[in-house]
């Protein structure tokens, strides 16, 4: 008995050591990077090299696996995240390649929920860009540990040092780059590596050879590699302590030294190369697998509500697991949805397993709505292509068919461990366009079009227009939108009708009121309704606070709640024009109850109501959104441009001289003006501008109130 015992119990110590070594080779990576910083070209010579494609996809020839999507091959761009999956030096990489335009940012919000660690990829000569910013504080927000790859370092004014200084000034990390470039511009051909001090070169066809530090860069190596030891002793104690000791790291310390200022974030591993031309991309991926985090070394994922997790499952500790354990396949499944579409096979729902093992077949939960749904089949991902698995374990990240009502953020769980994860949050919607069917008889079809499309893409809003009845359609820009309705009119094959965009306004308090009282008491017969209370309302910044000074119980506490949901669906629709309303803090000071008829229906009623009379006694003034734009055009042409910026209610915040006789123009502009602007960019700049935008928050719009 005793043999079988220990028999047992060693076959489950293998099992779960096996488990932990496949868990510790995964690796959940994004890439991340401003428009045309060349993401999917990286992506691409991944898979290539690491042997999951046997041909190099091209964006300008449409042969991308990670752009599959018709729209992106047209227009050139990543609009959807898409998923991939690779083997490389005995570890799994799961890949997601994001967007990079900025009206798509929400894609990047949801996928980098479900990641571990992230490559962000600068042009050589743009250095950091708005959007390379902007993804890259996401990211922060995250808290997703990053490593940067400098691209393009063949182009005509590409350069390391520079790009690394733009990384330092415009995102504050400390960069340490652990490559020197063999080679500028047209005649870059490799990189030495500073932490193993050999040279990595490519031929023209791509092939890698190791070689010893050309002599000519011995003593620009030497000194770039006394550089970043300094850099990492003066971060790291262990470092400093053999830098001390020894006046040198070896590498071994250095790439362990690297890895945890990587996890942590007080550094950026930086390398660089030419992914067009296939120089650079296996030194980036063996510094994925070194430096970037597995499921195991990431925080632990969290519920929703802690509290009220450990209290549904008190029995297991199931909220401490959530909160304190990271990626174990013993535990109780735990998986998130991050993205939904729909395919060819079917609904894929798109999960990242955070806690258990999922199977082929087994039942999961839908937290959020108490919904049991079945897995019917289990894919790894391959872009549009997939390849059937029977399980998958914590940590992975994977397709499955079968849920039938998954929303983009739900919690898939045991259904008797039930826990509620916290889900990503998506942006408001800036744009909005009415969206009619060309034929009255394709109008069911379309509103199913588009309710299937708002599913998949959460920061996409379908609703009715009160006044007009028309359906419309709110998204993140135009592009978003034009992406949408051209999405519908392919997959459900509906003609559609689109109005003018307008934007979306809101309404901020300037000037508030104060002991406002309103009474709300309602008889019809039976139980009736009874509240009073006065308010104090006044501007306070961009969002909404509110607080209680009532005392001697005069207010029970859930009825104080109940205020303040009221007054949230207050601010739903201002006075000005039905538009929310920001900037107002309200203050419950006074209320009155009645024995039998006050509930919290009706102080939330009262609350509703009256911060609404309140807020017709207040001043408002209406607030448009603003984008920040930042332009590339000829010099030439730059009196035009500022011209027509000034035209468009623009503010320029500078300018300045780039390369080969570019100007680059940097303004805010309210985002109605900026309807168009493309079109009107190419004709003043005879098709050699460019530009992007950025969200800039929210300011007073004159012209409209």
């Amino acid at each position: 008995m005793r043999t079988d015992t220990t028999t047992r119990t060693t076959t489950a110590r293998t099992r779960t050591t096996t488990a932990a070594a496949a868990i510790a080779a995964v690796r959940n990576l994004g890439i991340l990077a401003h428009v045309d910083a060349g993401k999917t070209t990286v992506t691409e010579r991944i898979l290539y090299l690491t042997g999951t494609t046997h041909k190099r996809g091209e964006v300008h020839n449409g042969t991308t696996v990670t752009d599959f999507d018709p729209q992106e091959r047209d227009r050139g761009i990543t609009i959807f995240a898409a998923a991939v999956s690779c083997a490389w030096a005995g570890h799994r990489i799961n890949l997601i390649d994001t967007p990079g335009h900025v009206d798509f940012a929400d894609e990047v919000e949801r996928s980098l929920r479900v990641l571990d660690g992230a490559v962000a990829v600068f042009d050589a000569v743009a250095g950091v860009e708005p959007q390379s910013e902007s993804v890259w504080r996401q990211a922060e927000r995250h808290g997703v540990p990053r490593i940067a790859f400098v691209n393009k370092l063949d182009r005509a004014g590409a350069d390391l040092d520079t790009a690394l200084a733009s990384i330092r000034e415009r995102l504050h990390p400390r960069p340490l780059a652990v490559q020197l470039p063999v080679g500028t511009e047209e005649s870059f051909t490799g990189v030495i590596d500073l932490v193993h001090l050999r040279a990595l070169t490519w031929d023209d066809d791509g092939t890698l050879t190791h070689g010893p530090v050309p002599d000519h860069l011995s003593a620009d190596t030497t000194a770039r590699r006394r550089a970043l030891e300094e850099a990492v002793a003066e971060l790291h104690p262990e470092a400093l302590e053999e830098f001390c000791t020894h006046g040198a790291l070896d590498a071994a310390t250095l790439t362990a030294a690297l890895r945890e200022l990587t996890r942590t974030g007080e550094a950026v591993v930086v390398l660089c190369g030419s992914a067009y031309r296939n120089r650079g991309i296996e030194p980036l991926l063996d510094a994925a697998v070194a430096y970037l985090p597995s499921p195991l070394d990431a925080p632990p994922v969290r519920a929703a509500d802690q509290g009220r997790a450990a209290d549904q499952d008190r029995a297991d500790d199931h909220g401490e697991r959530a909160g304190q354990h990271g990626a174990d396949p013993r535990r109780p499944l735990t998986a998130l949805a991050f993205k939904v579409t729909a395919a060819p096979t079917g609904r894929l729902t798109y999960l990242r397993l955070y806690t258990g093992t999922l199977r082929k077949g087994d039942t999961v939960l839908d937290a959020a709505t108490g919904r049991t749904e079945r897995i019917a089949r289990i894919l790894r991902v391959m872009a549009d292509r997939h390849t059937e698995i029977d399980h998958a374990l914590a940590g992975d990240i994977v397709a499955v068919i079968g849920p039938k009502a998954a929303r983009v953020g739900a919690t898939l769980c045991d259904p008797d461990h039930p826990i509620l994860l916290e889900a990503a949050v998506s942006a408001e919607p800036v744009v909005t366009v009415a969206v009619e069917a060309r034929r009255a008889a394709d109008t069911d079809k379309l509103t199913a079009a588009l309710t299937r499309l708002a599913e998949e893409d959460p920061s996409l809003r379908l609703a009715t227009d009160p006044q007009t009845g028309q359906r419309t359609l709110s998204g993140l820009g135009e592009l978003h939108l034009e992406v949408a309705v051209e999405k519908v009119r392919r997959e459900a094959g509906v003609e559609a009708v689109v109005g003018r965009p307008q934007v979306a306004l809101r309404e901020a308090l300037v000037e508030g009121v104060s002991g406002f009282v309103f009474r709300h008491a309602k008889q019809e017969g039976g139980a009736g309704q009874f509240a009073h209370i006065v308010l104090d309302v006044r501007p306070a910044g961009d969002g909404f606070a509110f607080a209680s000074t009532v005392t001697g119980g005069r207010v029970p506490r859930e009825y104080v709640q109940a205020v303040e949901a009221g007054c949230r669906d207050a601010l739903a629709e201002g006075p000005l024009g039905g538009h929310p309303v920001v900037g107002v803090a309200v203050t419950l000071t006074d209320g009155i109850t009645h024995p039998k008829d006050s509930s919290e229906l009706a102080f939330r009623t009262a609350a509703r109501q009256g911060l609404r009379e309140a807020l017709r006694s207040a001043r408002l003034h209406l607030l448009e959104p603003l984008a920040e734009v930042s332009a590339t055009v000829p010099e030439d042409t730059l009196g035009a441009v500022l011209g027509d910026l000034a035209a468009r209610r623009g503010q320029v915040q500078g300018t300045a001289s780039g390369r080969d006789g570019a100007a680059q123009v940097s303004a805010l502009v309210p985002l109605a003006e900026l309807f168009g602007y493309a079109g009107r960019l190419r004709g003043r700049t005879k098709g050699r501008g460019t530009f992007t935008t950025r969200p800039a928050g929210y300011a007073p719009a004159p012209s409209l109130g």
